[in-house]
């Protein structure tokens, strides 16, 4: 007898009206925001109770998808929050594959009476949940809970749903430049649209919005930015003196480091960002070709992610891990 695919599964789970709790990854994305906005959309719609519960804030960038407002900050609504994931019959993880990612609410996922399920689209998921949608090749978590969705009830995709799940794919994708874009992705975008998602005015709402102070900021990134002598591998810095100078906010040195990228003949860029509140420097890795960020990433700093596209972490000051940084990229071969 075959086992019932995971989209079967949930089906199955769907059947009579369940409390629903919905996380994102700690510094939700496009795509962490619209995959659970989406489901959140298509529960409620079906008769659930269903609520979003976020570990943390997120940019204001974001901050006009269909349904954000109703989103619950765990560190601003924590006893709340707790009560929501005791009382839930069905949790869903969106866009990450391990609960180190969501901060406080994983002890609490850990202890919870739900049924955990894992919608992801990342590398290496940890064993947590009872039904995992695990899928690495895909571009975006957005293009699996579209799956999900249609494999449940075709006709349920509203124009808020469409909106959303267009957000998540179109800024996981670099909007549609990625590899990982498929003629599928596509495809499902042309269903989006058709079913209301304003292209042009997601796009303008997330890459047309900048503050002044974000464009003098990008400038000093850009004046910051150094090339390694004879390899195609440029790097940037910003101190937390520099973020202060521009009264940074969250989301604002969002896509910086893809600047690097679009100089001719550069294959690897990256931007470490120093965070004196968490005592770490974060980073962030894009590449071209078959050049693995995911594993620099996670063999040197502590993270991982998609082969041309990743995040780490290093708990050094900014002097000593760009030395430790420039170190490696030397030791690194030319030609990738």
């Amino acid at each position: 007898m075959r086992e019932k695919s995971p989209e079967l599964e949930i089906r199955s789970l769907l059947i009579k009206p369940v409390k629903c709790v919905i996380i994102p990854h700690k510094n939700p994305d496009g795509d962490a925001l619209g995959s659970s906005l989406a489901i959140n959309h298509f529960l409620n719609d079906k008769g659930h109770k269903s609520i979003i519960i976020s570990p943390n804030d997120y940019p204001d960038f974001l901050k006009w998808m269909p349904g954000e407002s109703d989103i619950v900050n765990f560190k601003l609504n924590t006893k709340e929050s707790k009560r929501v994931i005791n009382s839930a019959d069905l949790i869903f993880t969106l866009d990450f594959n391990d609960l180190s990612r969501v901060n406080e609410i994983k002890s609490h996922i850990e202890k919870a009476s739900a049924k955990i399920i894992m919608i992801d689209h990342h590398e290496n998921p940890k064993d947590f949940a009872h039904i995992k949608i695990s899928k690495p090749e895909i571009g975006s978590t957005c293009e699996l809970v579209f799956g999900l969705i249609e494999s449940i009830d075709k006709d349920s995709i509203t124009a808020p749903i469409a909106s959303c799940l267009y957000t998540g794919i179109m800024t996981d994708t670099g909007s549609f430049k990625y590899s990982s874009t498929s003629s599928n992705t596509h495809r499902i975008i042309a269903k989006l649209i058709e079913k209301g998602a304003n292209n042009s005015e997601i796009h303008q709402n997330i890459y047309e919005t900048s503050s002044l102070n974000k464009l003098k900021l990008l400038g000093i990134a850009l004046k910051n930015l150094k090339k390694i002598d004879n390899k195609p591998y440029v790097y940037i810095t910003l101190s937390q003196n520099e973020l202060d100078k521009c009264k940074f906010k969250k989301g604002d040195t969002e896509g910086f480091v893809n600047y690097g990228l679009s100089l001719k003949g550069i294959c690897l860029s990256i931007i470490m960002i120093e965070n004196s509140d968490e005592k770490i420097i974060k980073m962030s890795f894009r590449s071209k070709g078959n050049f693995a960020v995911n594993v620099l990433a996670e063999k040197f700093f502590n993270g991982g992610g998609h082969i041309n596209a990743a995040g780490g972490q290093s708990a050094d000051s900014l002097l000593k891990t760009e030395e430790k940084l420039i170190e490696i990229l030397k030791s690194l071969p030319s030609e990738k």
